[in-house]
């Protein structure tokens, strides 16, 4: 099943979009679009080609074939352009825990090039929104993996992107610190216009957050609709969890490879 949805002003357009390795094929002919304020999740059981796709949106990894715009601009011939109007949090922690969370924004400020005068602005208005005025002085190093997250997220944002790429935002966290972060997800999103496009593996975030979900196996796109329409696809009665086992061909799994537990259990111990 797939289902385009009804918005319009697109932000977000992937074209027969490829990556091959070698013989094998990680995302294979993907086609999909996401509109301007959208939440959109991508689910997939690890190996699905959920983290390719993202590399291949932040342009942090070139196309086999296929094109993709966001914001308007090619990841292929505008990946300056791109760059600029996206944020990126992804899966590994993205912050440096020798420096203190003001400092992090600082850097990253910098390597935006926002203007000086705006600087010290923009980053209380982050710090303040993300609720960490108060530890703004602390090494990062002593913050809880909600706190790092809600960092990263801040740090993600200060140049005010038109789409905010966020890959598994929550893992490794507990489910208070998982709402606490998706709480200012949401407001950011009603507060700035801004489109979120995730991965996760936990289905009651999909569910309760996303406008419309992708659901991707073996590389390819089985399923897209809105959490709704992709359950009365099966007919009366059936679950998110039904679907995901219907379209990626099993249960959800948080890893079965070895090199993805490795990773998610990584992230979970940096993230405390």
């Amino acid at each position: 099943m797939v289902s385009s949805g009804n918005m319009s002003n697109l932000v977000l357009e992937i074209k027969n979009l490829t990556r091959r390795f070698g013989v094998f094929t990680a995302v294979d002919d993907l086609t999909l679009s996401v509109n301007a304020g959208e939440v959109f999740g991508l689910l997939g059981s690890n190996g699905a080609g959920k983290t390719t796709t993202i590399k291949m949106l932040t342009t942090l990894l070139p196309p086999t074939s296929g094109e993709a715009r966001v914001a308007g601009f090619s990841i292929t011939t505008q990946a300056v352009g791109v760059r600029r109007a996206i944020g990126y949090v992804p899966q590994a922690v993205s912050v440096d825990g020798s420096l203190t969370g003001y400092e992090n924004l600082l850097i990253f400020a910098k390597l935006y090039d926002l203007p000086h005068r705006e600087q010290q602005a923009r980053i209380a208005e982050a710090l303040d929104f993300m609720n960490l005025a108060a530890d703004a002085k602390r090494l990062v190093g002593e913050y809880s993996g909600g706190m790092v997250r809600r960092l990263e997220i801040a740090q993600s944002t200060l140049h005010r992107p038109k789409v905010l790429f966020l890959d598994e935002p929550t893992v490794g966290l507990d489910p208070i610190a998982r709402d606490a972060v998706w709480k200012h997800l949401i407001d950011m999103r009603a507060n700035y216009g801004t489109t979120l496009f995730f991965t996760t593996h936990y289905l009651e975030e999909a569910e309760s957050h996303c406008d419309r979900i992708a659901i991707m196996h073996q590389g390819k796109l089985d399923a897209l609709g809105t959490c709704k329409e992709l359950e009365a696809s099966l007919g009366p009665g059936h679950t998110l969890n039904d679907v995901f086992v219907h379209y990626a061909g099993s249960a959800l799994d948080t890893g079965n490879n070895f090199r993805a537990v490795s990773a998610e259990r990584a992230t979970a111990e940096r993230l405390g």
